[in-house]
């Protein structure tokens, strides 16, 4: 589902991306780990051409992300290209990203509207359902102001989900919420999973990688350091930094 081979990103003189090589299967859940600033978030958001990479490959389901190839060189594509390959990639952030203004049902419901043109009928009715498929089928009346970060946060899965994406990309998405919100947001990604979404997480919840991950990446500076199984990962690592890394987050 988704090939990087080679992939570089700079940030004026930062280099932020070393040269990512991984891949990711279909319906498989692959978490990324690692100290803040390893490029994990980064790395994510070239998944979707949220940022554009200097160098190497990007592909998701077989087509390469924001470039078109002829005779062996790459040309970008245009914005309107971009937009309508990024439709099939649902993301989560860290921060909801909600707009205030709408109520729940009203922001899952928006991209549907403006990006695929569906009539408000029945972009209401599967919001509808999606908003139930979190949990929160009460509140599609609230508005974001009226909703706990939790809430907040599963409003904003039920955004994704609602355009149907073949991939999804979660973004820390449980880093801004108070502990005790928490597991009702990886119960929904726990769901996704089961029911055989591709997810890619960058996270810091380690329970989740070894419970619910078929993959795990351990990040620094820019390089993949270690990968392999979550739990073999985890109990057993083999690269000294990684054994650092866990040392002070399990």
């Amino acid at each position: 589902m988704v090939k990087a081979e080679g992939v570089h990103k700079s940030f004026g003189a930062a280099h932020i991306l070393k040269g990512i090589d991984l891949e990711v299967a279909p319906r498989e859940v692959f978490c990324l780990i690692g100290p803040s600033g390893s490029g994990k978030s980064t790395f994510l958001r070239c998944i979707n051409h949220l940022e554009k990479i200097n160098a190497g490959r990007l592909s998701v389901d077989g087509e390469l992300v924001g470039y078109r190839e002829h005779k062996g060189k790459l040309y970008e594509l245009r914005d309107k290209e971009v937009a309508a390959r990024r439709r099939d990639i649902g993301m989560v952030f860290q921060r909801f990203n909600l707009f205030p203004h709408m109520t729940a049902i009203e922001n899952v419901m928006e991209a549907p509207v403006q990006v695929k043109g569906e009539s408000k009928a029945n972009a209401r009715e599967r919001a509808a359902t999606m908003l139930d498929r979190v949990g929160l089928a009460d509140k599609a009346g609230n508005y974001p102001s009226q909703l706990s970060g939790g809430q907040q946060q599963r409003v904003a899965i039920a955004r994704a989900l609602a355009m149907e994406p073949k991939l999804m990309l979660f973004d820390e998405p449980t880093s801004a919420l108070d502990p005790e919100l928490v597991g009702d947001v990886l119960d929904v990604m726990k769901d996704l999973a089961a029911d055989g979404m591709t997810m890619i997480v960058v996270t810091h919840e380690m329970g989740f990688a070894r419970e619910v991950g078929d993959s795990l990446v351990f990040m620094d500076d820019g390089v993949v350091v270690e990968s392999g199984h979550p739990r073999e990962v985890l109990a057993n690592p083999q690269h000294e930094r990684t054994k650092s890394f866990l040392s002070k987050v399990l």
